[in-house]
């Protein structure tokens, strides 16, 4: 049995009905893992104090409340989509969980002051996520999507799925007739026409008794009485949260493996192994926090840290076949709205009997029932104009005739001029719709292309990687023909960085504005604070954790990270600026470091007050060293020498010199380009601009 990646209808409706009982919590934090298509929504609860909220629209497709020990780790940097969350959403309040309809969608709106926001989570096909403003219009969404059926994107008025079928609210009459729509048999009705899907199906023919393979012309009203007792009872259930849910397992040898998840016991499932939950949250929790470990050694064959190529190249093939029949639907209605434009002109005569007919009528102060019973009369009487309408809409004001057999529906008020128009400038709405579409199957196709060649620089790496994994280890990056570009954005790359040769991060401010940031924001308890006693150098942040761990005073950090984390704040000071060589650096706590100054002092932006005593590197020498690093990931890597010379493949050290940024970062570029076969490479990852910015302020030279 295959294990389940998605939750059901039934699912959602059980889900739905249990995030209710979190309206009121508060938004503090929202995060996005971009790998797994991951949102999670930090909140606080009045009774239950930290919430964590899970949704999930990758491989898995799922929404939970989740164990705050379950949560993954905090992205170093969070993505745009992310940011825009953080500010819509800190501090509002969660109003409303809600299923549209019984279709696999999830909403959630949160109230803050006079604003609204809705989060959409999509969970079928590819899975998405829109976030919608108080009209319901497109903010942002994880993928663009672009049909004939609907449009989400930016900006654009949110569009749900055409409505599906609820099985839970139609009565008796409405259920049978649906039943007796089919030609085929009770199990595949239920889980096609009437949405349930197949396991719950299967479920509702084994508790009404009905065989699953019996034809719906062969079903008596005692066996669909019976199915809809227990569609009712269902129904019941999830509307009173009357749940029970089960995390049921199957033997895999001598251990056990989660393959599925339900809101209540399953008949379908009576002789599977299951563990009960307090609550369907909880279960949920369980089998999607274990199911992939629980299968990780049943899923051989792919290569470890490979991404799946593949099925991203599938999906993308996928939606350009939906844009190019999005393209293809659009020109097909363009058309047929300026062929209804042309018909009009074409039968002027008719159209403008009928318009004055209807509009004189209406003068005359007579009602559209009226105006309706006289147009049939009329047609009885084979009256042309009074045979073409067939269609009255006292709502909107408006009939529809048939012409050439061709329906068309016209404004009253106006006359076939203006009719005309409407109809030609809908064609070039819709036109417009086409271009779009256009556009977007293009980026589409671009991005199939980059991850094909993304593809093809994996198999290339393979094809000339020793299969030994000592002799992999030693592997020759420069005389490599092709080097396929591993890397992923860290959320301290926009400040000055390098990783210690003890693996300890090293931050420094840019700018003012950036030493002002990292002392408020990234400077934590355990941490080191370095500086120079020249004007001009940056905060440097010595960091003890990450910034999704919890703070430590205990971490002992080495002696070597330390004179590293100096050398680095004399680089990048004034210091190099001024074709110094050396200077002092003092070192100090985290809690030595203050904005607030002494009585009668003032202190400008980016300046701070140290309390206490204060540890020197006297006559700290400068010193950078610029690199290309090849593993684990491809990029410019720039510090102490002593840090970079073992993370990188090739490494120059500069030191203060007669040219500018600019220049020596091109003279850079040309070194590295010779040092490797694949010059393709070092355009990607190290071009000058990326190398200049791990160059210190002022001029610089190669050390010969």
């Amino acid at each position: 049995m295959d294990e389940k990646r998605e939750l059901t209808s039934v699912d959602i409706a059980a889900l739905a009905g249990e995030l209710g009982q979190y309206r009121g919590a508060h938004v503090d934090k929202v995060y996005l893992y971009p790998d797994e298509d991951l949102l999670r929504f930090r909140m606080s609860d009045y009774d239950r104090g930290r919430t964590e909220l899970l949704i999930e629209v990758g491989e898995n497709k799922r929404a939970h409340v989740a164990d705050p020990e379950h949560v993954p780790d905090a992205p170093e940097r969070p993505p745009n989509f992310a940011m825009m969350l953080r500010n819509r959403l800190s501090g509002a309040t969660l109003e409303a969980v809600e299923q549209f309809e019984f279709d696999r969608i999830l909403t959630l709106r949160f109230e803050r002051e006079a604003d609204s926001t809705t989060v959409v989570a999509e969970l079928f096909g590819d899975g998405n996520v829109a976030v919608l403003d108080e009209n319901d219009d497109v903010v942002d969404c994880l993928e663009t999507v672009r049909l004939k059926s609907r449009t989400v994107v930016p900006g654009s008025h949110y569009e749900f799925p055409s409505a599906r079928f609820n099985p839970l609210t139609v009565d008796y009459e409405r259920f049978r007739e649906r039943m007796a729509q089919s030609d085929s048999d009770v199990v595949r009705t239920l889980a096609t026409q009437l949405n349930f899907g197949g396991l719950y199906g299967e479920e509702l023919c084994s508790r009404a008794g009905v065989p699953y393979n019996q034809d719906i012309e062969a079903t008596g009203d005692e066996e669909f009485e019976a199915l809809y007792r227990e569609i009712e009872s269902l129904s019941r259930r999830l509307g009173e949260g009357d749940l029970d849910a089960r995390v049921y397992y199957e033997s895999d040898g001598d251990d056990r493996v989660r393959v599925d998840v339900t809101p209540f016991p399953l008949a379908e499932y009576a002789d599977r192994e299951s563990e009960p939950f307090e609550s369907f949250n909880e279960a949920l929790d369980d089998y999607f926090t274990n199911v992939d470990a629980d299968h990780s050694d049943r899923d051989g064959g792919e290569e470890r840290g490979r991404p799946d190529f593949e099925a991203e190249i599938e999906k993308q093939k996928r939606i350009i076949d939906q844009q190019q029949q999005a393209i293809e639907d659009f020109e097909r209605q363009a058309e047929a709205e300026r062929e209804r434009a042309e018909l009009l002109y074409a039968n002027y005569d008719l159209v403008d009997e009928v318009l004055s007919t209807v509009r004189a009528a209406r003068e005359e102060g007579r009602s559209w029932e009226a105006i309706e019973e006289t147009l049939a009369d009329g047609a009885e009487r084979g009256i042309e104009a009074a045979t073409a309408v067939v269609g009255v809409d006292a709502s909107e004001g408006t009939v529809t005739v048939d012409v050439d057999d061709t329906r068309i529906e016209l404004e009253v008020a106006d006359g076939v001029e203006k009719n005309a128009d409407r109809l030609y400038t809908e064609a070039k709405r819709i036109e417009g719709k086409k271009e779009g579409a256009k556009a977007a199957i293009e980026d589409t196709r671009e991005r199939l292309e980059e991850i094909e060649a993304e593809r093809d620089a994996w198999e290339a790496t393979d094809e000339e990687e020793e299969t030994d994994a000592e002799e992999a280890e030693d592997v020759d990056w420069l005389a490599r023909s092709s080097i396929p570009i591993r890397q992923t954005e860290q959320w301290y790359e926009r400040f000055r960085w390098f990783h210690t040769s003890d693996d300890f991060l090293v931050i420094g401010g840019r700018s003012a504005d950036q030493n002002e940031e990292l002392v408020k924001k990234y400077l934590d308890r355990g941490d080191l604070f370095f500086h120079t006693q020249a004007h001009g150098a940056p905060a440097t942040i010595l960091k003890a954790t990450g910034p999704s761990e919890s703070p430590d005073d205990d971490i002992e950090i080495p002696e070597t990270s330390r004179e590293e984390a100096a050398q680095f704040a004399v680089s990048y000071s004034t210091v190099w600026k001024e074709g110094k060589y050396a200077a002092d650096v003092y070192e100090v706590d985290h809690d030595q470091v203050t904005k607030t100054p002494e009585s009668g002092e003032y202190l400008e932006k980016g300046s701070f007050a140290i309390r206490g005593d204060r540890t020197y590197y006297e006559d700290t020498p400068v010193g950078v060293a610029v690199g290309i690093a090849c593993e684990p990931e491809t990029r410019v890597i720039g510090g102490p020498p002593s840090a970079i010379t073992d993370r990188a493949e090739t490494t120059i050290e500069v030191e203060p010199g007669q040219y500018a940024q600019n220049d020596i970062a091109k003279r850079l570029y040309r070194d590295f380009k010779q040092r490797f076969v694949d010059e393709t490479f070092v355009r990607k990852v190290a071009s000058p601009d990326l190398i200049q910015e791990f160059l210190p302020p002022g001029g610089s030279r190669m050390v010969e």
